[in-house]
């Protein structure tokens, strides 16, 4: 595809084709957008708590969610560093993303009863201070996987 503003009618369309995605998908690094990595990343968090089930705490997931993003081939960052922007300082503060998967998408884990406001806010906080756009808050101690996980928007 050529890189200069316009595009012919054909390119477009299989740019956004499914045979264009299929290709744009198979391409070695190439970056994926968000709602496509963030399929995998459940994929792989499903996989994770089918074969781990609730009740082990967040370092074990994040350890097992690691791994399997790495079966999967997908990059990521385990716990990235975040720094706060004050009055124009950026301070470092201590604070660290779980995982970033894709230079795009964050991830919070818990291992919670359940998943509260201040757990949202926090992810919502973190995608502020980032830049990035879409989180996925992840709550492993459910029975069902589907009912622990809350995605976070921010300017999307």
């Amino acid at each position: 595809m050529r890189t200069g503003l316009k595009r012919s009618c054909s390119e477009i369309f299989n740019h956004y084709s499914p045979q264009g995605r299929k290709e744009r998908e198979e391409r070695p690094g190439m970056k994926k957008d968000e709602n496509m990595l963030s399929k995998e990343i459940l994929g792989a968090a499903i996989e994770v708590h089918s074969c781990l089930g609730a009740g082990l705490m967040e370092s074990a997931y994040e350890e097992c969610l690691c791994r399997e993003l790495s079966i999967r081939g997908l990059i990521f960052e385990r716990q990235k560093p975040l720094a706060v922007s004050y009055k124009g300082v950026r301070l470092d503060c201590g604070y660290r993303l779980d995982i970033v998967v894709g230079g795009l998408v964050i991830l919070e884990l818990k291992a919670v009863g359940q998943i509260e406001p201040i757990h949202e806010a926090q992810l919502l906080t973190y995608l502020k201070l980032s830049g990035l756009k879409l989180g996925i808050l992840i709550n492993f101690n459910v029975p069902l996987l589907k009912d622990g996980i809350k995605r976070i928007v921010h300017g999307l």
